[in-house]
């Protein structure tokens, strides 16, 4: 008899991973679904990490790239104008769990999946994870009653699946809030491994928020020097974008972005790369300023070009 296809979103976290052994326990044939995000996402530090752990139950996992060719157009598109607002920082979390789920129900469909399902727990985060919350995210991806919450379910609304009895209800949970004590319980069950959360998305950060606000609003932004936004120091000097190495691991990643005016200096100091045109000698000063013989008062006069 042919097994119910589900797939479940992945973040390679432990509440994701949960969600999938749920849905094995049920005998549904189970497919996982990872979307790169531009600025981060996930709780794995790894990729290999959530591979091993698909790879050791049996589970495909297939990875949309959301950091270059359409995906990532659209994905600027909601940074621009996200329909929600943002958070704190420059985060419109709850638009971008809309593309999540919207790029899910493509996926679903080119695979011949029932169900579509995330490790999502009810109140575990203030915002973007309460009951109101959960079901516009759904209704916005015209997926109504269609995001099955395995760890949370029996708290939340009967789903379609449930309801065609493609997977039942009273095997799911009721988890709620932020204690993770009885998700650490069910990972002894199941005797799997999960990472401790790391990373996270830039555009959380505070502190980056006005950053993020000049580079996406100049559209200095593209899929071959996104990787900049999460290293370096930067400044905005005459409508051109300058990223300085902070260490030996960052001036070599600096070598590798393409569409951009490299910098090198013979001298212990900084590379740099600069998108748009400015004069070849502010560079230099610049540089020699954050080299390690540059005086401090060198580096002031550039303090308010730093973005």
């Amino acid at each position: 008899m042919k097994k119910v296809k589900s797939l479940v979103l992945f973040s390679g976290g432990l509440d994701s991973r949960l969600a999938i052994k749920l849905l094995q326990e049920q005998g549904l044939k189970v497919e996982a679904l990872y979307v790169k995000l531009p600025f981060g996402t996930g709780c794995c530090s790894s990729f290999e990490c959530s591979f091993n752990f698909t790879q050791i139950q049996g589970v495909k996992l297939n990875v949309l790239d959301a950091s270059n060719g359409k995906l990532f157009k659209e994905y600027l598109g909601i940074l621009k104008k996200p329909k929600h607002g943002r958070g704190k920082g420059f985060n419109p979390c709850k638009d971008c769990k809309i593309f999540l789920f919207r790029q899910a129900k493509k996926f679903a469909k080119k695979i011949n999946a029932e169900i579509i399902a995330t490790g999502e727990v009810l109140g575990q985060r203030s915002f973007s994870q309460m009951k109101k919350q959960l079901m516009l995210d759904e209704e916005e991806a015209e997926l109504k009653n269609k995001i099955l919450r395995p760890l949370s379910a029996k708290l939340l609304p009967e789903t379609t699946y449930e309801k065609k009895g493609l997977v039942d209800r009273e095997m799911l949970l009721g988890i709620q809030g932020r204690t993770r004590t009885t998700q650490i319980a069910l990972a002894k069950k199941y005797k799997i491994k999960y990472p401790t959360p790391a990373g996270g998305c830039l555009l959380c950060e505070k502190h980056l928020k006005n950053r993020f606000k000049i580079l996406v609003k100049g559209d200095y932004l593209n899929e071959k020097n996104v990787v900049l936004s999460s290293i370096g120091r930067h400044f905005l000097i005459k409508n051109s974008w300058i990223v300085l190495g902070r260490n030996e691991k960052e001036n070599e990643i600096l070598k590798n972005v393409e569409g951009g005016k490299l910098f090198v200096p013979e001298f212990p100091g900084p590379s740099a790369i600069v998108m748009g045109k400015i004069n070849d000698e502010k560079i230099w000063s610049l540089i020699k300023a954050y080299s390690k013989n540059g005086s401090l008062e060198n580096k002031k006069s550039f303090n308010k070009f730093l973005v």
